[in-house]
């Protein structure tokens, strides 16, 4: 009852106090002294804080119950604050008690004597209470209190100075309550004060134990909310070059595995709905989650789990915060224009009292403040969301890359994948930054329509009308511009592909001299793609003409069909320019629509592709069954699969079985379906144990040595060292400078074909499994080598006896010992049992064995036969590299523990003006200036139709009339269209040159890097040269010309502004200079740091694109070893490395945003002062064109900083791409006036002339002092242990290694004077490893289209690959896939015989040539070689001696000088290296 009477008396001491408020306007309003009403100071007044607080408590309880942070122990601070809080408490209920005083002394005070003192003790009591409450949840600093107390404070002002004016008026009566007063108003603002500290940070807090954690946690409110608490970090980054360890960890709901796991929560859900719906409708009765799980990736059925939502529900209600301060902002935003109404209204009326003009100075700038820090705070919700979508997409496509089936990987090649991650999650990003103004545009569109209505009537609708046909003609841009995009999205990943097979093979493509063919199929792609940035251009500048004149056309429409309707229709100043400043507010969202229409066209896109993508086919968990088989039994399968046919196989555990057969008959996939990689048709697998696998081609990380063997287990020394000595690895680690600690290069660049694999099986036999499948790990070793680890790893005396083993394997030598022997033939197993068994049926195997092993008694010794050895990138590279490592260590005193192959250079000095003089020229100079010209045009344009408006609004009204209405109208309409054109010309000048450039810089990028030399390739990630094709040719053609765009637009706007306001109030130069010096600043320190942020970044983000394409090629072992949990948290670790570096840059901007406003919010403020000031001089007209320009200002200056640093961290892109472009390069490929004869060399000799090379500048020789010479036809075998420079040899012919001194001649021609592609076109060399390019077959062998069909049928008859290539229905134009995954290591090597047939060059170079082959196909390949390049110079390097045993001499090298050079029979006879290295081999 009691509430309600209050309520009652609240109710009518407001409706009376407003009507007193303005009975007395006198007293309040229009005087030079004003003052409030008693009744409105305490009521109304008094009461907004308790309103506010009331309000605003329900919410806050439920916020403060939902944190967790810990407590914080009561400090000095909270015992004064809440101390206060009682006194403020005390000194309010002391009035309410001296009411009651009075009353008993029959003095009846007035009933909000008694009202307002209780409500505020009340209120101050809660306030008191929730400074403990809030101690107790930990908060550190409340911005709920803040906002009370600086009401409080604010509406006790109004009131503290009526008090003092009418100190001598008061009567004693009411000096008990004035006394109480002045005690409140100062308790008022000490509580103020002492609210802007914050408390220590809580006690038991959940906070990890962080280095360096973030201080946005434990910052205050006001902190907060102007981004203070990044200042320190601005400074540091103006003062000297950021480092990892400067940069903050990140904040625990940003981490990515947080993040991932709470997107795969949401995700699941939807899968279960979505499963619930499936079953449904299938009628599927399952008998268990497998059932369900298969029919999820069954493709029956239309609708999928919808990513869209599960995006939505994870990060939706956070980016909602966000949408709700764009909603005030939206509506703050109307506010300036009223108050601009109000300012001319008061500049045309002389007698108004000059405090008015104050106060709304005062408002204005107060409302543009409160605007900015709301939009702030609105952003950075929006890009932290952004930014957690990021890192949430990027967690779900690698965890999908580890469980796809391999028929789904080759489906998307790895650049593809590593686009989604990259660019289709970028987009995202992007996008959600502005997605509310999907519905803020048209919220802002209806507002300002209405109060244009209010000014101007039904004359708006004209302006409606031509709104609502641009939209139309928006859309259909975007529209447009979609299915540009989605076409150079194409272009762009095909480029990509390309390019990383081109980077893949790249030694390939220089041995065969083939760069020409493959850089113009890169150029053609290229063309495609900037045809269709073109086609975008012409689009493009359409909408900017569209978006510069549609509020102009708005407004030209609007006030013609005004003034013309009624001639009484006047257009006067105040009409003019708040229509002008609201049409203003319109440009925005009117401009953003269109812009978000594409850009969610583009995202949608991304979201297709990333939806199909993890809609892709996994793996069958269950396919291969875990559990017990048969006592003693270790594995069986019953396989069906495409590629194998009716497979029975029995393993019994601990046993050692052999799987032999030609090449391609299904040998690995046999192991791949053991490790449940194949798809299972029919039958089942089973397999008891833990698995251990390794490759035929090994897959080694970038990491340590040590690393690579453990992979993961816990370490133990003495294992370790064990495994080491039986893989003998023991005598590589002292080669290697950094020991086991060396760090390996991607893909293994640093160490030979043998140490690879050597690593991959030390890694197998340290994970201790129960079961070993050994993909033929002894092809690419030498032959003592391969006895040693067979007698100590594999063979029944080994370290793995007892364990069951399956050993894929061509050397015949080893089979007596096994247990089994597997014969494969076609997919189908054709013979099993033991060695004898075998050779007693008599059958195929058999006779296979009596071909090769001729004589029993050397069954032991035909270990020759395995011996090869291979290598990918780099033969002997373990030399090369482990020399260039040895020289770092010793610079560096002693050998550090990790020895890194490379560190990124980052720059850190200031982007240099040369960059952007670069890109100018790129773009051509003349057609920069024509650019900057017209920006001039353009805006003069624009000062001339708002000055002619602004006369026009002056012009004096006779008889309710204006007269030359139509001239006015006229001259403002050509003005303006004018404009319009010129934006549309610059527009399109600017694309045209950015087209032009983005052209120049890719070509010329491309040129260097097919002329880079093959050092480059191997100490640089191929992950960061495509990140140069990808990334920053993408920033090049895509976001620079926008960004040069919108920067020359803000830039001459802001310009235009600072000329229009000195030109009407020109005391306002006075302030410029300042405000000009503060705006510099703050842009000096944001740019410094925001541009070595934004190079953190993008160096942050190579390893974990570099990191997944590894991952997605070692996928197999990853899953055979079940380690994709450990290389998920590498992926994360990564990713948050890279947020690490991107979290600061986005709250950079908001923090540089808001003191740049701050710089325009001034310029209101002092352009309305001014305007205030000279108010005798000024006319309407003028004052409403200096403040609605200001009003313009705001945005531009903050959009001209951000646009200023994102051109100069974008930039950065043509500074990464030039350095990429001006990297060494090799000979030109082409000498005009030393050009050999037609048939050269048509002798075919080699003479080599005190011949030494080194791999790069600063290290050892490799060969030292070569002196021989080889006569034309002769065959030369090159044998030596590892790295004593076998194949460093064949790259000097080549000249991949240039001469550090002495020359090579071919037929006397010296070769280092002649092209390299004259040299390489004439020499022919089947390479170690098979590499093979996506394409058709011909392609692969003929790029060039040299040779006729005959020709090519021909060379594939003699190498024997007929008969598989006729048998395809397309033929010639069967298709390889990337790398050459659908054939065989052994087809792609007969396919690189076919190669060397074709091309029959008189000097042939063999580099082991023959290591994944059968001994069947060896041969082939042996007579091939005998018959068809009988007259041809042949250097064969080998390790399997009988190859070469019937060469015409022999060359043994040794630690790369000439160690013996004879016959066979000669070296033999003369028991030299020669004689122990075949004496091994059981040939001597």
């Amino acid at each position: 009852m009691f509430l309600l009477r209050v309520w009652t008396f609240f109710c009518l001491s407001v409706n009376k106090c407003l009507f007193s408020f303005f009975q007395d306007a006198n007293l309040s309003i229009h005087t030079d002294n004003p003052d409030l009403t008693p009744c409105f100071q305490n009521t109304i007044l008094a009461w907004i804080p308790s309103i506010y607080l009331w309000t605003a408590l329900p919410f806050y309880l439920l916020y403060l119950k939902r944190s967790k942070r810990g407590y914080i122990v009561l400090s000095m601070l909270s015992r004064f604050k809440t101390l206060f809080g009682v006194l403020l408490w005390c000194v309010s209920w002391a009035d309410l008690f001296y009411s009651f005083h009075e009353l008993l002394q029959s003095r009846t005070p007035p009933p909000v004597y008694f009202v307002t003192p209780l409500v505020i003790g009340i209120t101050m009591l809660l306030a008191t209470l929730l400074i403990q409450y809030e101690r107790l949840r930990g908060v550190q600093s409340s911005g709920v209190l803040i906002i009370f107390w600086f009401l409080s404070v604010l509406c006790a002002v109004g009131p503290f100075r009526s008090k003092i004016i009418n100190l001598k008026t008061i009567a004693l009566v009411l000096k008990f309550r004035s006394a109480t007063f002045y005690i409140y108003f100062v308790l008022l603002i000490i509580e103020l004060i002492l609210s802007c500290f914050k408390e220590k940070p809580p006690f038991f807090s959940p906070a990890s134990a962080d280095p360096n954690p973030s201080p946005e946690l434990t910052s205050g409110f006001l902190s907060r909310l102007t981004f203070w608490w990044f200042t320190s970090f601005a400074i540091r980054g103006y003062k000297k070059p950021l480092e990892d360890k400067d940069l903050w960890s990140l904040n625990e709901d940003d981490v990515s595995k947080n993040i991932v796991q709470k997107l795969k929560n949401k995700a699941l859900k939807e899968d279960v709905t979505y499963r619930k719906k499936s079953n449904h409708a299938l009628n599927h009765v399952g008998d268990g989650p497998e059932e369900a799980e298969v029919l999820i990736r069954g493709k029956r059925h239309n609708r999928k789990p919808s990513f869209l939502k599960a995006l939505l529900r994870t990060f939706g209600p956070y980016f909602l915060i966000g949408s709700f301060f764009k909603l005030i902002q939206d509506l703050l935003s109307f506010v300036n224009p009223q108050l601009l109404s109000v300012l001319i209204s008061f500049i045309k009326n002389k007698d108004a009292p000059t405090w008015w003009g104050f106060l709304i100075a005062a408002l204005m700038f107060t409302c543009t403040v409160l605007q900015t820090l709301i939009v702030h705070q609105h952003f950075q919700y929006c890009f932290v969301t952004g930014m957690r979508l990021r890192t949430g997409i990027t967690g779900v496509i690698y965890r999908k890359s580890l469980v796809i089936t391999n028929s789904a990987k080759r489906s998307s090649t790895v650049g593809e994948i590593v686009n989604l991650m990259s660019v289709d999650a970028q987009r995202f990003m992007d996008l959600v930054a502005f997605l509310n103004m999907l519905w803020s545009a048209p919220l802002q569109t209806c507002l300002a329509l209405y109060f244009l209505w209010q000014a101007l009537g039904p004359s708006v609708l004209a302006g409606v009308a031509v709104m609502v046909l641009l939209i139309p003609f928006n859309s259909a841009v975007a529209i447009k511009t979609r299915a540009f995009q989605v076409e150079q999205m194409q272009y762009k990943d095909s480029r990509i592909k390309l390019m990383n097979e081109i980077l893949g093979g790249i030694k390939v493509l220089k041995l065969y001299a083939w760069e020409p063919s493959f850089s113009e199929k890169v150029l053609e792609i290229r063309k495609n793609e900037l045809r269709v940035l073109k086609k975008s251009a012409y689009l493009n500048s359409l909408s900017n003409f569209a978006w510069t004149s549609s509020p102009f056309l708005v407004a030209l429409t609007t006030f013609a069909v005004y003034v013309l309707v009624d001639e009484r229709n006047t257009l006067d100043a105040e009409k003019a320019f708040v229509s002008l400043s609201l049409f203003n507010i319109l440009k925005f969202p009117l401009a953003m629509l269109p812009q978000l229409i594409s850009n969610i066209a583009q995202t949608s896109v991304s979201l297709k592709r990333i939806q199909q993508f993890l809609s892709h086919d996994e793996l069958d968990p269950n396919c291969v069954e875990r559990n017990v088989i048969a006592p003693g039994k270790e594995f069986g399968a019953v396989l069906h699969a495409c590629f194998l046919h009716s497979i029975n196989l029995l393993v019994p555990s601990g046993a050692l079985v052999a799987v032999v057969g030609h090449v391609g008959c299904g040998k690995s996939s046999l192991l791949s379906a053991l490790l449940g990689e194949m798809e299972k048709l029919e039958g089942e697998v089973a397999v008891k144990g833990s698995v251990a696998y390794v490759p035929q081609q090994a897959w080694i990380q970038n990491a340590t040595l040590k690393d690579n063997i453990l992979f993961g287990q816990a370490p133990n020394e003495q294992k370790y060292q064990n495994i080491l000595e039986a893989c003998a690895l023991k005598a590589d680690l002292e080669v290697l400078p950094g020991g086991d600690h060396t760090e390996i290069g991607e893909k293994g660049i640093n160490l030979s074909g043998g140490q690879r694999q050597r690593v991959s099986l030390a890694r197998a036999v340290f994970s201790s499994s129960d079961i070993y499948l050994l993909d033929d790990p002894l092809s690419a070793v030498d032959s003592h080598v391969a006895k040693h680890i067979f007698d100590q790893v594999i063979g029944p005396d080994g370290v793995l006896k007892g364990k069951t083993r399956v050993l894929v394997t061509h050397g015949i030598g080893f089979l007596p010992q096994v247990d089994h022997i597997v014969v494969l033939a076609d997919g189908k197993i054709s013979e099993m049992g033991s060695y004898q068994e075998l050779l007693k049926q008599n059958k195929a195997f058999a006779e296979f064995l009596r071909n090769y092993a001729l004589d029993e008694n050397i069954e032991e010794d035909e270990l020759t036969i395995l011996e090869s050895k291979r290598e990918r990138f780099f033969p002997n590279g373990s030399v090369a590299l482990t020399r260039q490592l040895s020289v770092i260590s010793s610079e560096g005193g002693e050998c550090p523990s990790k020895m890194s192959l490379y560190q990124p250079a980052l720059d850190i000095l200031q982007v240099k003006l040369t960059v952007f003089w670069q890109y100018m020229k790129a773009v051509s100079p003349v057609i920069s200036l024509i650019i900057c010209f017209l920006y001039c045009c353009q805006n003069a344009a624009a000062i001339g139709a708002n000055v002619w408006l602004s006369d026009w609004t002056n012009e004096p009204v006779i008889n309710g009339t204006q007269h030359n209405t139509s001239m006015r109208i006229g001259v403002y309409a050509a003005l303006g269209l004018l404009q319009g054109f010129i934006v549309f010309v610059s527009s399109f000048t600017l694309a045209m040159g950015g087209i032009n450039a983005a052209r120049k810089l890719h070509a010329a990028l491309l040129e260097n890097k097919f002329h880079t030399p093959q050092s480059f390739y191997d100490t640089t990630p191929t992950g960061r040269v495509i990140n140069r094709f990808s990334k920053d040719i993408f920033v090049i053609d895509e976001v620079i010309p926008p960004t040069i765009l919108m920067f020359l637009g803000t830039f001459f706007v802001s310009l235009s502004t600072m000329i229009v306001i000195i030109a009407s109030t020109p005391l306002f130069a006075v302030v410029i200079v300042p405000l000009a010096v503060l705006y510099f600043f703050v842009q000096r320190f944001y740019v410094a740091t925001s541009r070595q942020l934004k190079r953190l970044e993008s160096v942050s983000r190579s390893p974990i694109y570099s990191h997944f394409s590894e991952t997605i090629s070692g996928t197999s072992v990853i899953r055979a070893y079940q380690r994709e949990k450990s290389f998920i948290d590498i992926s994360d670790r990564k990713v948050d490395e890279n947020q690490k570096c991107y979290y600061p840059s986005i709250v950079s901007n908001r923090w540089l945003g808001i003191r740049v406003e701050f710089v325009g919010n001034c310029i209101v403020l002092f352009a309305a002062l001014f305007a205030v000031i000279g108010k005798s001089s000024l006319n309407a007209g003028l004052v409403g064109l200096s403040v609605s320009y200001a009003l313009q200002v705001t945005l531009a200056l903050n959009w001209m900083v951000r646009t200023t640093s994102d051109l100069e961290t974008n930039i950065v892109a043509v500074e990464r791409i030039k350095e990429y472009s001006e990297t060494e390069t090799e000979a030109p490929w082409i000498i005009e006036d030393k050009r050999p004869p037609a048939d050269w060399p048509s002798r075919g000799e080699l003479e080599f002339v005190n011949y030494s090379v080194r791999y790069r500048k600063g290290l050892d020789l490799v060969l030292k002092d070569l002196n021989l010479q080889v006569h034309g036809g002769e065959k030369i075998g090159i044998v030596g242990r590892t790295g004593a420079g076998k194949s460093s040899m064949t790259l000097c012919l080549f000249r991949i290694l240039e001469a550090a001194k002495g020359e090579i001649r071919i037929d006397g021609v010296r070769i280092s004077e002649i092209g390299l592609h004259d040299l390489r076109s004439r020499l022919t060399i089947i390479p170690q490893d098979p590499v093979l390019f996506s394409g058709t077959l011909r392609m692969n062998l003929d790029p060039f289209n040299k040779y006729s069909d005959e020709e090519v049928w021909k060379a594939l008859e003699l190498s024997h690959l007929k008969k598989f290539v006729s048998s395809q229905p397309s033929m010639l134009e069967f298709e390889c896939s990337e790398g050459g995954e659908n054939l065989s290591v052994g087809q792609r090597q007969l396919i690189c015989l076919a190669r060397a047939l074709l091309r029959k060059t008189r000097i042939l170079i063999l580099d082991e040539a023959t290591a994944a082959i059968d001994l069947e196909t060896d041969d082939l390949i042996q007579m091939t070689i005998r018959t068809q390049f009988e007259d041809c110079t042949v250097l064969t390097i080998a390790h399997r001696l009988n190859t070469i045993m019937d060469y015409t001499r022999i060359l043994v090298l040794d630690n790369g000088t000439i160690a013996e050079f004879d016959t066979p029979t000669n070296l033999i006879a003369s028991r030299g290296i020669f004689y122990g290295m075949a004496k091994d081999a059981g040939l001597a």
